[in-house]
């Protein structure tokens, strides 16, 4: 039987390799992991989840203050951003959760932490910073990079992506946000907020395109509201510098053709894995620019060598890459027979206010063919919304003809945090009856969920046939008031 170095390596130190790192550390295999940057945490960490919600609640608080008298306050004196400012508590709050995803951290663990750049020899062995490693096990979590359209123009604009929009030197004073996915959104949300002329370019008549469109129309009509100019239906014909400004040239569904001129450009349109660089050429293994091919255990064409995370191409999400890493470990470790369910995966858009999902919506269930109904419930029929200012957005659930929830979608505030109720619910195939019969404490916002659900009973409960039973049966005299 051969022997090898280690039970497992893993490349990328992002949250599907450090889920995998912990976890195989602490049941007792022998654990190497490389990272090819200079600190461990991944893109989320470092140029994606943490700082984005970072800026996001610093603009949120910055638009708060521009709009006190919203809240019966004095208008404040606000001041212009010095973004130096923010970013520098950006980079503190990815200071502090380092420290949690350390190389020392994880030496306690047990795990052996290599930094560089790693290239598999052969299919059990890499190499890296000039020694070679060998794994009976390999896991694949390289994550992504922004994917950079072919534009004409592109490679002689300055522009910038998610890895250098957290750490600039000064608000810019205008931006042009090419794309209109969740990124996308989030940034010219925030950036709008703290006084850049935000423009949006999309080449579909929707941003969030996997989104509903009536959930997605009300997210767009909140950021217009607030200043954001979008161009959707819109050809992107080029760009250029023009020293000092930059300048997209944009083609309506009519043929005009429009320049937009703004102090930077922001491309946010999707990712590309990272998989050059690695040798996976040598290994024969099943990938391209999209990513790794893998089953439902995490593993590709090789079955010792797992990929996980944004690397697959598929569910680029941190909690995505943290539940496969759990799969692969599962596998490779245990030799569990663990697969991949997608089923309920859910996710968040973090704008103001928040778009939630879990399941399908109303535009997967009619891909796949299934007969549902639509059930609502608006955040200003609820009373801690109400007192909180909050009056936009609602609750969308989504049942089968079976009665059961087969997704909910939440437009609100704190809508992140709302859909966890949803996401044991459904998970857990708790029948909404119960639900609908539990005590929610009063008031708060989660009212809204309980409401959603009574809404699909009332018509039921309250038919015209339950009362012509009632009255039979106990003489009821009906309406007091006409």
């Amino acid at each position: 039987m051969p022997r090898y170095d280690f039970d497992i390596g893993i490349l990328g130190g992002g949250a599907g390799g450090l889920t995998v790192a912990s976890g195989a550390s602490r049941f007792g295999a022998k654990t190497l992991l490389i990272e090819k940057e200079k600190e461990l945490g991944g893109d989320c960490l470092h140029y994606g989840c943490v700082p984005s919600k970072t800026l996001i609640r610093t603009a949120h608080v910055y638009h708060m203050m521009k709009n006190a008298t919203k809240y019966g306050l004095p208008a404040a004196d606000v001041k212009p951003v010095d973004f130096r400012d923010v970013a520098r508590r950006i980079q503190y709050v990815i200071g502090t959760i380092q420290k949690h995803d350390s190389e020392e951290r994880f030496c306690k663990l047990g795990v052996k932490v290599e930094f560089g750049a790693p290239e598999f020899v052969d299919e059990h062995s890499v190499r890296v910073n000039g020694k070679t490693y060998s794994a009976n096990k390999w896991v694949i979590s390289t994550g992504s990079s922004p994917s950079i359209p072919p534009i004409e123009g592109i490679d002689q604009t300055p522009f910038i992506t998610n890895r250098e929009i957290f750490s600039l030197d000064s608000l810019p004073k205008s931006m042009v946000v090419i794309g209109a996915g969740p990124v996308a959104i989030e940034m010219a949300q925030a950036f709008c907020r703290l006084g850049t002329r935000v423009f949006v370019i999309q080449r579909s008549g929707q941003i969030l395109s996997k989104e509903d469109k009536d959930m997605a129309d009300i997210v767009m009509n909140v950021l217009s509201a607030e200043g954001v100019t979008f161009h959707l239906d819109t050809e992107l014909v080029g760009v250029k510098d023009l020293n000092g400004e930059k300048e997209v040239t944009i083609r309506k569904k009519d043929g005009k053709a429009e320049g937009i001129r703004a102090e930077r450009i922001l491309v946010a349109l999707g990712r590309d894995a990272n998989v050059s660089g690695m040798g996976l050429e040598k290994l024969s293994l099943d990938f391209d620019r999209k990513g790794i091919r893998v089953d439902d255990r995490m593993r590709t064409d090789h079955p010792h060598i797992y990929a996980v995370g944004d690397v697959t191409g598929a569910y680029q999400f941190t909690h995505a890459a943290g539940y496969e890493g759990g799969i692969a470990l599962s596998s490779a470790i245990l030799h569990l027979p663990r697969k991949a369910d997608y089923t309920f995966l859910p996710w968040c858009t973090f704008t103001d206010p928040e778009l939630a999902s879990i399941g399908m919506n109303e535009k997967r269930a009619k891909e796949a063919g299934i007969e549902y109904s639509v059930w609502k419930e608006e955040f200003r029929a609820n009373d801690r919304s109400l007192t909180e200012g909050e009056e936009t957005g609602l609750v969308k659930l989504i049942i089968d003809n079976n009665g059961d929830p087969v997704g909910a979608q939440i437009l609100g505030p704190q809508a992140g945090e709302l859909l966890s109720e949803w996401i044991a619910i459904i998970n857990g195939g708790v029948k909404l009856s119960t639900m609908a019969s539990a005590i929610h404490t009063y008031p708060t916002l989660a009212e809204i969920n309980k409401r959603v659900v009574g809404n699909y009973f009332s018509g039921k409960i309250f038919s015209g046939k339950v009362k012509k039973t009632l009255k039979l049966f106990f003489h009821f005299k009906g309406r007091a008031c006409e």
